[in-house]
């Protein structure tokens, strides 16, 4: 019998009649919360010169942050890869495209007066210009999710094992040219083609958590001491145990997403992955604005706790511009209008913001 959340005649993951996957929603919220914290907690730390207990907990995550958002991410390409060029174009190249053209020029426009002080306004337009060759600021994951999806799609008829190798290879190398796009994706290609590639194994991974609770609390306390041992050795980096804490680490977030489904506990988590576009897009303005008043007004002196706050604000603050763009009839800044389909929608059903 396949794992639950598959197929049987296809062996591909099957969401449930909703739409959703419980484990995996609760995965990607660890996920985007563990990113915004990223961000926070680096960029207090940064505008404060030093920093606080939230560092540590930033550096445990490094090296699983992103390659477990990018597993998950290619999870259920299996289900839609065979799909014609227009709708697959559609849905994971249009799709990303619209929202990192809206969500791009937002943020260059709180930022772009900075910039023009700094030179001039004429380069500050041309900056904003290069966010479409190379990504801007946070949003690069938005910008390099539909290369990615082409990129498998019109590899698939090429042997996997083959696909699968140079991608650890790039990996490996720890490419470095200073092009966020180039980088980033040699650095986390791997991470997206096992998830669709092996998606079978994952959802079977997380069957055996959820049947073996004790087993799979016993392996994420093993892994931590591991993942925590290297990190604080400084070896997390090195090649080789960067890819294999990259796939133990989103092993470990599928397993504990799958113990919190399993339990219905933090179901705070579940939302946020359910609405991960959503904070993912809008999370840096509450962030930066919450930085700066914290640190400027002198009210808490300690880094850690500052971060904190940081971070659990640009998380809420994300989903209360999102509750207020609704309210105010703005759905274009997190749902795609009718107008920039390229394909039509499927009938009966209404697309979740991140598909």
């Amino acid at each position: 019998m396949p794992p639950n959340g598959t197929s049987a005649m296809t062996n591909r993951p099957a969401p449930a009649a909703d739409g959703r996957v419980d484990w995996v929603d609760y995965a990607k919220g660890i996920c985007i919360i563990m990113v915004v914290m990223m961000h926070s907690v680096l960029g207090v730390e940064l505008a404060a010169g030093q920093t606080g207990f939230m560092h540590l907990v930033v550096m445990f995550a490094k090296p699983f942050r992103m390659p477990d958002f990018f597993l998950i991410s290619g999870l259920f390409l299996p289900v839609v890869i065979d799909r014609d060029w227009r709708t697959y174009l559609d849905r994971k190249v249009v799709h990303f495209a619209y929202f990192y053209v809206i969500w791009v020029t937002i943020q260059f426009g709180f930022k772009a007066p900075a910039f023009a002080a700094e030179t001039s306004w004429s380069h500050a337009g041309l900056m904003y210009l290069e966010a479409f060759i190379d990504p801007f600021g946070t949003l690069w994951f938005i910008y390099l999710l539909p290369i990615f999806f082409v990129v498998i799609k019109a590899t698939r008829r090429l042997p996997p094992v083959l696909i699968w190798s140079v991608a650890a290879l790039l990996e490996t190398a720890h490419v470095s040219t200073g092009w966020t796009a180039i980088d980033e994706f040699c650095a986390r290609f791997i991470y997206i083609y096992s998830g669709y590639l092996f998606a079978h194994y994952v959802f079977a991974l997380s069957d055996l958590a959820r049947v073996r609770p004790r087993l799979a609390m016993l392996g994420l306390a093993l892994w931590a001491l591991i993942n925590g041992g290297l990190v604080a050795l400084g070896a997390s980096e090195w090649p080789l145990i960067s890819l294999a804490l990259g796939f133990s680490g989103a092993c470990a977030i599928i397993t504990t997403g799958t113990l919190l489904a399993r339990m219905h506990w933090l179901n705070f988590f579940r939302f946020c992955g359910e609405h991960s576009i959503v904070i993912y897009l809008a999370f840096f303005l509450p962030m930066a604005s919450t930085r700066t008043l914290l640190l400027h007004s002198g009210l808490i002196h300690d880094i850690g706790a500052i971060s904190l706050i940081v971070t659990i604000v640009g998380v809420i603050g994300a989903l209360a511009i999102w509750w207020a763009a609704l309210a105010l009839k703005a759905n274009f800044l997190f749902e795609r209008p009718a107008a920039f389909w390229i394909a039509p929608k499927k009938s009966g059903r209404v697309l979740q913001p991140a598909e």
